[in-house]
């Protein structure tokens, strides 16, 4: 403890000296403007602990880096009267930067380093949606939901975090545990997902239950079983397998009738290779799934049954500039014989920022999603089974609270009768 107090006091004499040098050579990123270090900073220095840096100032709205923020912590450590409150936060902030404060010269403890090791995010939201359905009557379904999600994150070691997920909901508009299509929804908190991240350089792995990591907005937006490899820079090579449960896919009635009657999950082995660098990113994917629900889905194939499908697709996205950017995807099943087609194109302008209020975006989008290759789409709009135009647009009122607004429509494929969804949701990050 001594030296750590040496050091910091040693460090603190040449901070302000040596600020006009650091900023010129910085090989930090900044810290990003919603970090929390901000709030901890300023509470430090409304309590005198710290005067700010280098002209004695915080820079009004520009972003510091992270080297400039550690040195205002080597300044509050070489404090020695502080309260608990401010020594905590102090605390806290050296955990953060610890890797820069080793560079200017201060140690921090294992026990300090490690002062923050489980992070939480999460969110609170309300989703209204209204869905008409033309293909065999007229019916329209009204539905108001409130989701309350836990993502937290914890620190093993230096390479490897476990992550998970924790969901619980509930329909306004019943005041139940039941959605408006009559299927349970998650009354109490359920852990929907966890698994192990491990970082090695440019290589990534993951394994538990996991966030799908190919195609995960037109084709499968759900969680795998199993384990996942990802390695590259702008050239990245992505292997997965394990398991994917078919049934409760809610925009795909087609599936979810099949899985009542046999085994819901299947076997599921992916590979994709994904390029993105500057304004271009372009990539390729396929999925091998093995499963009995595939024999009995509708329409899957003409005369003889298969237990497979096998997917593959094309994705690609040119950003213009910072405001505009143009993407699309493609997919198919070849071993189905009818509705094995998926695609989409959209035009993004903007999009509202969580951290930001006043920021905003629109976008429109043509989809066409057949229902025996986009298993589970992603889409608040347009659902498996269905093509059309899609428009949306989103807005933060306040920080880390946005509002979001879609309609989808388009015509179910097959009978062509009119399918429409109105789509809004709000948004409490935190």
């Amino acid at each position: 403890m001594k030296k750590t107090l040496v050091s910091a006091l040693t460090t603190a004499l040449v901070v302000g000296a040596a600020s006009t040098t650091f900023a010129a050579t910085n090989p930090f990123s900044d810290v990003p403007s919603d970090h929390w270090a901000y709030d901890a900073v300023s509470q430090l220095a409304a309590d005198g602990v710290i005067e700010g840096y280098g002209d004695s100032t915080f820079k009004g709205d520009k972003n510091i880096t992270r080297y400039e923020m550690a040195q205002m912590v080597a300044k509050a450590m070489a404090k020695s009267n502080v309260n608990s409150t401010d020594k905590a936060l102090i605390d806290k902030l050296a955990a953060e930067f610890s890797d820069e404060l080793n560079n200017l010269g201060v140690r921090v403890s294992n026990l300090e380093r490690n002062a923050d090791m489980v992070k939480w995010n999460g969110e609170a939201r309300y989703t209204y949606t209204s869905k008409r359905d033309k293909s065999a009557t007229d019916t329209k379904v009204n539905d108001d939901e409130l989701l309350f999600r836990l993502e937290p994150s914890a620190e093993v070691n230096n390479n490897w975090h476990v992550n998970a997920r924790l969901d619980a909901s509930t329909d306004l508009s019943k005041d139940s545990d039941k959605d408006g299509h009559g299927s349970s929804q998650d009354a109490q908190v359920k852990l929907k997902r966890i698994w192990a991240d491990g970082q090695y350089g440019n290589t990534n792995v993951k394994f538990g239950k996991l966030p799908m990591q190919l195609d995960s907005n037109l084709l499968f937006d759900d969680e795998i079983s199993g384990a996942s490899l990802t390695t590259g820079k702008d050239l990245k090579l992505t292997l997965q397998a394990g398991r994917f449960d078919l049934d409760g896919d809610t925009n795909n009635d087609s599936v979810n009738a099949a899985a009542g009657v046999k085994d819901d999950t299947a076997n599921m082995q992916s590979v994709g290779l994904q390029y993105g660098r500057n304004k271009l990113s372009l990539g390729a994917a396929y999925h091998h799934l093995n499963s009995d629900t595939f024999k009995y889905m509708s329409e899957y194939r003409d005369g003889s049954t298969s237990d497979e499908a096998q997917i593959w697709s094309v994705n690609g996205r040119y950003a213009f500039d910072k405001n505009v950017a143009l993407g699309g995807s493609y997919a198919e099943n070849a071993k189905a014989d009818n509705y094995k087609k998926a695609g989409t194109v959209e035009l993004d302008y903007k999009g509202a920022e969580p951290a930001n209020k006043g920021t905003w975006g629109i976008y429109t989008a043509y989809r066409h999603l057949g229902q025996n290759v986009a298993l589970d789409p992603s889409y608040d709009g347009a659902w498996a089974g269905t093509k059309g135009w899609e428009v949306g647009t989103n807005y933060t009122i306040f920080k880390n609270t946005v509002a979001s607004v879609k309609y989808f429509n388009g015509e179910k494929l097959g009978n062509g009768k009119d399918a429409e969804k109105l789509f809004g949701r709000v948004e409490f990050k935190f």
